[in-house]
């Protein structure tokens, strides 16, 4: 069996912090991996579920929040645990409603996605596949190398 590798940041974010920080700290570590030049919009899909997400778990679950972000080459996986036991639902928003539909948002920009229920509350992680720029294995850094050619 080869070696696994993976790159991973965690971070807490507490209500006080704001989404606005999340979506910054998450997106410079895509900058980080090359996902923001490689396919830019799917580096803006990963920041619109980090928004949801730690939306959801400081409005509905009235929580800080902890945000996971691992990549190891072949899934970047979004995780944000906060401390409520209840599972996250979709609602279906009126037309002209400020709200409710994150979870909706989360699953069509995500390739898929699941929550699961923790000692201290649930952790929901979405994950995406990455664009073909910056598939392969990572380096010893953690940065991310060229795959050989005709592996990629």
């Amino acid at each position: 069996m080869g070696d696994i590798q993976a790159v991973g940041w965690a971070r807490r974010m507490p209500v006080s912090a704001g989404v606005r920080e999340g979506r910054d700290w998450v997106r410079r570590h895509l900058a980080t991996l090359g996902w923001d030049e490689a396919e830019p919009e799917l580096a803006d899909g990963v920041v619109l579920a980090v928004s949801e997400l730690l939306t959801n778990a400081h409005v509905h679950a009235h929580s800080d929040a902890e945000l996971v972000l691992t990549w190891d080459g072949h899934c970047l996986r979004l995780s944000v645990h906060d401390h409520s036991p209840l599972p996250p639902r979709q609602r279906t928003a009126e037309p002209g409603a400020l709200g409710g539909r994150g979870l909706v948002l989360v699953e069509a920009v995500s390739d898929h996605w699941d929550t699961r229920p923790t000692k201290e509350g649930k952790t929901v992680t979405a994950c995406f596949h990455p664009p073909s720029a910056v598939r392969g294995p990572l380096n010893a850094t953690g940065a991310h190398r060229s795959a050989p050619p005709g592996t990629g």
